[in-house]
C-alpha cells in the first residue's frame, strides 16, 4: 500500500512539473518550413537584442599551476562591456565556499568600459582543482570564468637546523 501510495504521488508530482512547461509550441515545431534563400532575414525584436552577450572576458581560464597548500591564492579576471548600454554585474557566483569572488556591485560598466574580477581560492586540500565562477549580468544573462591547479602539501614540520650555520658565522 506504501509502495502505491509513493508511485502515486510521484506520478501526480511529475506531471504537474510537465504542465508547468511553456515556451513551446509544439504544434507549430512539427511543421517542416523550407527555407527561402532569397528572402530578408527577420528583423530581431527587442528582447533578441538585449539577450545579446556584451561581457567580454580578456581570459576565461586561469591556471595557478602548483600552489602550496594553505596559500591562499587570487588573480585578477579583466572583463570589458562590448555593448552600446551600461552593463550591470548582478552576481558573481562560486562553486564552492573554498572560492571567493570580488566585484564592483555599485558602479555598472559604462559602453566600452572595463572592469575587474577578483577570484580568491583558499589552497585547503590538497591535489588538484577545478573552480567555477558564474558571472550573472543584464538582468538574466551569465558567463563562466574558471580557474585551476594543484595543490601541493606542504610538509607537517619544519626544515632541521642547519647545525653547520654556526661555522660560517666564525
Amino acid at each position: 500500500m506504501k509502495k502505491t501510495l509513493l508511485f502515486a504521488a510521484l506520478f501526480l508530482g511529475s506531471t504537474s512539473l510537465f504542465a508547468q512547461h511553456e515556451g513551446h509550441n509544439h504544434a507549430q515545431e512539427a511543421k517542416t518550413v523550407v527555407a527561402d534563400p532569397k528572402a530578408t532575414p527577420p528583423i530581431a525584436s527587442a528582447d533578441t537584442k538585449k539577450q545579446v552577450e556584451t561581457l567580454v572576458v580578456k581570459q576565461e581560464v586561469h591556471d595557478f599551476g602548483k600552489i602550496p597548500q594553505g596559500k591562499p591564492v587570487t588573480t585578477v579576471f579583466e572583463v570589458s562591456n562590448s555593448g552600446k548600454e551600461p552593463l550591470k554585474i548582478a552576481n558573481v557566483q562560486a562553486s564552492c565556499g573554498c572560492t571567493t569572488p570580488e566585484w564592483d556591485k555599485e558602479n555598472p560598466i559604462p559602453a566600452g568600459g572595463n572592469s575587474k574580477i577578483t577570484v580568491g581560492y583558499n589552497a585547503v586540500a590538497e591535489g588538484p582543482f577545478t573552480k567555477i565562477v558564474t558571472i550573472t549580468y543584464n538582468e538574466n544573462l551569465t558567463k563562466v570564468i574558471t580557474i585551476k591547479g594543484e595543490v601541493w602539501k606542504t610538509p607537517a614540520t619544519s626544515a632541521p637546523e642547519n647545525k653547520g650555520l654556526q661555522d660560517l658565522k666564525n
